[in-house]
């Protein structure tokens, strides 16, 4: 697996802490940024990132900013992407069993570190059930071919 990695400036401390499980899980990423704690927008870090694995450079996407809510709103305009907001263990696994997610959202400001190294590990070892949920992802599919 290749995850790729981006934050912006309100999610700088805890893209640290998923870069340290990343390697402590022996999981390829490269960091997007930003590399600042300067205000900066999060349109231009979450979507380089959804595109990189849109078009299959990367297999998952980290985002975090301070809600995480900006960052799922512009993963979510890349076609094929299926980003989701996560600030709990049961919605990280039920976003991959049933959703087949592809990025993970998380706000800095709404979770500690702790509590995001565990979704960030939930997430990455859930794998997708398929089975009755394909019907589903297949139309969220169909309809972005339709009005996109």
């Amino acid at each position: 697996m290749k995850v790729a990695i981006a934050s912006d400036h309100g999610g700088i401390n805890i893209r640290e802490e998923i870069k340290d499980l990343l390697n402590g899980l022996g999981i390829e990423f490269d960091d997007f940024g930003c590399e600042c704690d300067t205000s900066v927008d999060y349109p231009d870090y979450a979507q380089p990132v959804a595109e990189k694995v849109a078009n299959g450079e990367y297999d998952r996407g980290i985002l975090i900013c301070g809600t995480g809510i900006g960052m799922s709103i512009s993963a979510n305009k890349v076609k094929g992407i299926r980003c989701a907001l996560v600030h709990d263990l049961f919605s990280a696994k039920a976003t991959r069993q049933h959703n087949n997610s592809n990025v993970l959202a998380m706000g800095e400001r709404v979770i500690g570190p702790g509590l995001a190294r565990e979704i960030a590990k939930v997430w990455l070892e859930t794998e997708y059930e398929g089975g009755r949920h394909e019907r589903r992802i297949g139309k969220i599919a169909e309809y972005e071919e339709k009005h996109r």
